[in-house]
């Protein structure tokens, strides 16, 4: 049965996998005349040393779960309970953290920023003069985040809509590159896009072309 869950995706925390916790006792149970059980006889109450598995998995794979569980465990009615957790989920957030390969002057990595994200204007804080290294990224509206990239020990933390007394926060320990919001996000459509056609093969997708950017820019 430990085997059925983890094939159906659970039992995945970060880096590992098949991961569960057992704790042993013993149940009770009596069947009536309609039941063919397992175990024990009908119109008997019988008691079994059991084990009690528990495996954490995502909300989006417990249907799948569900019918891997009543499949593998041999009893007619399969006892389970259903817990929520407000376990913060490592793997998922607001940002992201990359390093380059090689290390570059901070004006280069503007530069490639400006031309690989269609970037009218980059608005940034004074250079540190290090080079830059490790790449902190949230798309949209992401100071909230400074702290986190700060923490992260990064070089740059790419975001928009900067106001301009949070610029000071960066406090000369990383650059701060705020390419703008649209910016930031207009990549978001094609990935999203690629993700739809794949998991439903039979749907008629259709990527706009239509730019809803509300801010313009006179150079």
């Amino acid at each position: 049965m430990r085997s059925a869950l983890f094939d159906a995706g659970a039992g995945n925390i970060g880096n590992y996998s098949e991961a569960s916790f057992n704790s042993e006792g013993q149940g009770t149970f009596k069947g009536n005349d309609n039941t063919n059980p397992y175990v024990g006889e009908p119109g008997s109450r019988h008691t079994e040393n059991e084990v009690r598995v528990e495996v954490i998995y995502p909300a989006s794979i417990e249907s799948k779960l569900l019918v891997a569980l009543v499949m593998a465990h041999p009893y007619e009615e399969v006892a389970y309970d259903l817990y929520n957790l407000t376990n913060q989920n490592q793997q998922v957030g607001s940002g992201m953290i990359g390093e380059l390969e090689t290390a570059v002057d901070e004006a280069s990595f503007l530069s490639a920023i400006k031309e690989k994200m269609r970037a009218h204007v980059i608005r940034h804080t004074e250079f540190t003069g290090k080079r830059v290294k490790r790449v902190a990224v949230c798309g949209g509206a992401g100071g909230f985040l400074l702290k986190q990239a700060i923490a992260a020990g990064a070089d740059i933390f790419i975001t928009a809509d900067y106001k301009y007394h949070e610029f000071f926060d960066a406090e000369g320990k990383l650059l701060i590159a705020d390419i703008g919001h649209f910016e930031s996000e207009q990549f978001t459509q094609q990935l999203l896009y690629e993700i739809i056609r794949k998991k439903f093969s039979t749907f008629a997708v259709r990527l706009t072309e239509i730019n809803t950017n509300p801010v313009k820019y006179f150079i």
